[in-house]
Formats: structure tokens, C-alpha cells, sequence
């Protein structure tokens, strides 16, 4: 299939066979699971458990709140310790609400738990809610409620899907493999998305460096003519999913649009592997593969997690550290976030936990920029870093927005080859959460201003409700007692009226 040049990008080493030659394995259920009520973007969903409910696997913990959302399911059946806070799987390692579980050992399915013979038969809106039902989000890390995108069909003209299984990030490996060991599963899950979709074309992107999984695919893939197999070049961040659709049609999304702006939807291999199990099996999204990796852990693994694990469970299970690690990372190197402890819980877009060391990890002092323009060049937006990284840190951001910085994906390719070691993409994350702060502290400002322009308009309308209600009281009185002088005047001006002396006993 015909490719398109893309713009930028790098070529880091890629670590991959540290854990690619290892097949997936069940992680054994730990003492406890703790579920985060947060792991999807959006609201998060609603406890519908309480403390010392007995619930079986996959079995609903909590509810969906608002189309943003999606609801939590029961790992495994067990009895529900308690609803509290807990570490969440975030850098700031602030806590939120979380279902604490203990499992009781049998991973007994709930009854309820019921699939579909034949989801082709299904319209797309019953495939929507089920996908919405069984709480899938995005599983390549950015957590979006996949019912969400199966729906733009309503306000876009769609024609194809893409699916990213390019899996760019080094070490990560756990789409390799489950696209190697799963491929009529995951392919089974594409083709249910397609019909929800009603696109007529299929692209299944994967890069050069996964030989196994692109055969496997291509295998799987033969039973539908619609699919095509797309093999990528092996560059950083081919995987992003703008410069993926631009790839593979050679179309580029609008600034701050989305891909189904040109009329494609992009999902993950694992999102759809999750699809198949969800209308097939009727299983809701209740674990995931993740890549456990890097040179400081013993046995590398692909694992299939339960959600609420711990990342120290993970570990342990892969021997422990073989050396004390320099750094822990959710997710690859380039765009994962530092873990804050082994004690947080594994969630829905947990697709790698690393463990590097020093030697992995390149920590120099930052110098002066000398002007070299290479961050521009492996800009895969077109961006100009060095600028932009200036603004930041004279604190003008709105000047660094006016260059681009919202259109900046995170990738963090004009930080990886800096010759002065500045930590480019740092400054973009640090900007744009600024950024967002300051549009939550402005919506916050005008919401606070329309509730008090109401406040004022109701307290107004409540005054002109008493003042007309006295005015009426007013009218109404001075009514009554005009009608009860004519009726004093009438008595007296009518003949006979005038009452006549009582009879004495005498006289009677």
C-alpha cells in the first residue's frame, strides 16, 4: 500500500526485545485490587457498590456520568472493602476515589455476563451502548470513551478506520503481541467497529519492526476484502494519530480538529480486541496486556493485568529489580509519566510500566540554546520548539500559543535531540497545563458572574413581585371599602328604611 511522507520525527533505540519474544501471561490475582473510579477522560463514574457487597466478576462498580464517561467493573468477583481515596496512576500521585476489592479466589463470571451471536445483526446504536456498557476507552493511552468515536458517524462523513498498531514507543510491546496471539480476535473486534462505523474501508497500520504481527494480521485480516494491511516505516512518532491518518491517506487533519474532520476514526489494536470480547463474550473491560520492561527489571514480561493491581504486583512477578532503577515510567519513555510508587493501581490505559537505569536514563545539566534549529527539523507538527521554549520561559505563553504550542502533541521527539539537553517538551506540558488553568480560572470568573447577574435578577424579580402584590393588597382594600361606603350610602338614602320601635310588654 502507498504511504505519504510525513514531516520530522526521530529514530530512538527502540529496546523492544527486551519483552517482544515473550508470550502473554496471566498475572496472579493479588490480595487486593484497587479499581480508580478515574480512567478514562471525562467525568468520573458514580460508586454503585458499598462496603461489604459481594460482587462477581464483572459485575458494575460504578456508573458512567454524562456521554464523557465511562462506568468500572469488578475485576474479579470478591467482597468490596470500601469506597475511599487511594494514590492515583499520575505522576502527582494525589489520590482519588477508589473501590478497594478482595478477591475471593474463584473468578466467578457474573450471570448477567451474556454475549451476541451474531453482532452484525446489531444496529450501530446497540453496538455503541454495548461498547459504552462494558466501560472501553481507548487502551492506547488516551482513555476517550470508544462509544463516543463509534458515534461520530451522526455528525461526520466517514469512510475509513484506521488501526493504530504501530506502537511506536521503545520497549512497549504488548500490542505486538496480543496483535501475534490474538490477531482473529482483534480483527473479529475491527470488523464490528467498521459495521458500527458504516465505513466501507479498513487500514490496519503496523511498523516494520513487528514482522510476526503484521503476518499474523494480514492472515487474520484475509477473511474481509475490505481490510488493507499497512506496513510503517519504524520512526518516532509514527503512532500519533494525526501524522498515522496523514501516512497512510496523505491528508492532514485541520489544526485542532479531529481526524474524522477528513473522515476517518482511528482506533487501537487493543480497544479493538476489547470490542470482540464485549459483543462476543459480553465481558466488560475488566483487564488489559501491559508491557513490563526495562533494564533494571529481572524477567521483562507482557502480563495480562487486572485493573486495580498494583505496579509493585507487576514487578514482583517479573522478579523484582535486578539493580535499584534510576527512574519508573507509566507507558514508553518518550511520552509516559513518572510513576510516584510502586503502591498505585494498574488502569484502563496502562499499557507499560518501566523500570530504567542510569545508563537508560540520560540526565544532563541543560546549557544555553544555540540556535541549531534540529528541534525544528524532528517537529512532526511543523512547530519551531526553540521559540516557543522562549516565550515559555519569559512567561509570555500567549505569544507561545500564537506559534503553535496548542497543536503540539507531546511527543517529545525536539526534546530527545537537543544537543543542549533542554528539556523542550517539559516547558510545552508545564505551558499548556498553565494554559488550561487559566481557561478553568476564566470559565470559573464568568460562570461566577452569570450566577450573580442571576442572583440579582431573581432578588429584582422577587422585590417587583412584593411591590405589585402590596400594590394589588392596596387595591384590593381601598375596593373593598369604596364598596362598603356605597353600600352605607345606599342603606341610608332608601325609603323605610329606618328601623321601627320595639313593642314593650305593656303594649303588647
Amino acid at each position: 500500500m502507498k504511504l505519504f511522507k510525513i514531516r520530522g520525527g526521530v529514530h530512538p533505540h527502540d529496546n523492544k526485545h527486551l519483552a517482544a519474544g515473550q508470550a502473554i501471561e496471566d498475572l496472579p490475582m493479588p490480595a487486593l485490587l484497587h479499581i480508580p473510579l478515574q480512567q478514562h477522560i471525562g467525568a468520573p463514574a458514580k460508586p454503585a457498590v458499598r462496603r461489604g457487597q459481594h460482587v462477581a466478576k464483572g459485575e458494575l462498580l460504578a456508573l458512567s456520568q454524562g456521554v464523557i464517561s465511562a462506568p468500572v467493573h469488578a475485576p474479579t468477583s470478591g467482597r468490596v472493602m470500601g469506597v475511599g481515596s487511594y494514590p492515583a496512576h499520575h505522576a502527582s500521585g494525589l489520590s482519588v476515589r477508589t473501590v478497594t476489592l478482595k478477591p475471593d479466589g474463584e473468578d466467578r463470571w457474573s450471570d448477567e455476563i451474556q454475549g451476541v451471536s451474531d453482532p452484525f445483526a446489531l444496529t450501530p446504536e446497540e453496538i455503541a451502548a454495548r461498547v459504552a456498557a462494558a466501560g472501553i476507552v481507548g487502551m492506547g493511552g488516551a482513555t476517550f470513551p470508544s462509544a463516543v468515536k463509534l458515534n461520530l458517524r451522526t455528525r461526520y462523513r466517514l469512510h475509513t478506520l484506521v488501526i493504530n498498531g504501530a506502537e511506536c514507543e521503545p520497549y512497549l510491546t504488548c500490542d505486538d503481541r496480543l496483535m501475534r496471539e490474538h490477531a482473529e480476535d482483534v480483527v473479529d473486534g475491527v470488523r464490528i467497529m467498521a459495521h458500527a462505523l458504516g465505513v466501507d474501508r479498513i487500514i490496519i497500520a503496523i511498523e516494520n519492526n513487528k514482522p510476526e504481527a503484521q503476518a499474523a494480521m494480514a492472515l487474520a485480516a484475509s477473511v474481509d476484502s475490505r481490510i488493507r494491511i499497512a506496513r510503517l516505516p519504524t520512526r518516532y512518532p509514527m503512532g500519533s494519530e494525526k501524522h498515522l491518518v496523514q501516512a497512510l491517506t496523505g491528508r492532514e487533519t485541520p489544526a485542532r480538529g479531529l481526524t474524522a474532520d477528513i473522515g476517518v476514526v482511528v482506533h487501537n489494536g487493543a480497544t479493538a480486541f476489547a470490542v470482540h470480547e464485549a459483543l462476543r463474550l459480553g465481558r466488560p473491560l475488566v483487564s488489559r496486556v501491559v508491557t513490563v520492561s526495562g533494564g533494571a527489571v529481572s524477567r521483562p514480561r507482557n502480563l495480562r493485568v487486572p485493573l486495580g493491581a498494583r505496579v509493585q504486583d507487576l514487578l514482583e512477578h517479573c522478579g523484582g529489580f535486578a539493580q535499584p532503577p534510576a527512574q519508573l515510567i507509566s507507558g514508553g519513555p518518550m511520552m509516559g509519566q513518572p510513576l510516584p510508587s510502586t503502591r498505585v493501581p494498574m488502569v484502563k490505559g496502562s499499557n507499560g510500566v518501566l523500570a530504567l537505569t542510569t545508563a537508560e536514563v540520560t540526565r544532563q545539566e541543560p546549557m544555553p540554546c544555540i540556535r541549531c534549529a534540529t528541534c525544528v527539523q524532528a517537529c512532526p507538527c511543523g512547530l519551531v520548539p526553540l521559540d516557543m521554549a522562549a516565550h515559555t520561559r519569559a512567561g509570555d505563553l500567549d505569544g507561545a500559543v500564537s506559534l503553535g504550542l496548542m497543536d503540539c502533541i507531546g511527543c517529545g521527539s525536539c526534546a530527545y535531540v537537543c544537543p543542549a539537553h533542554i528539556p523542550l517538551v517539559q516547558y510545552f506540558n508545564y505551558a499548556k497545563g498553565e494554559m488550561a488553568a487559566r481557561g478553568r480560572a476564566k470559565q470559573k470568573m464568568t460562570e461566577t458572574k452569570r450566577l450573580a447577574e442571576q442572583r440579582t435578577a431573581r432578588m429584582e424579580a422577587i422585590k417587583q413581585a412584593k411591590r405589585e402584590a402590596m400594590a394589588k393588597r392596596k387595591r384590593e382594600a381601598a375596593a373593598k371599602k369604596a364598596a362598603e361606603a356605597t353600600a352605607t350610602d345606599a342603606a341610608v338614602m332608601t325609603p323605610g328604611a329606618a328601623a321601627e320601635p320595639p313593642v314593650t310588654a305593656a303594649e303588647a
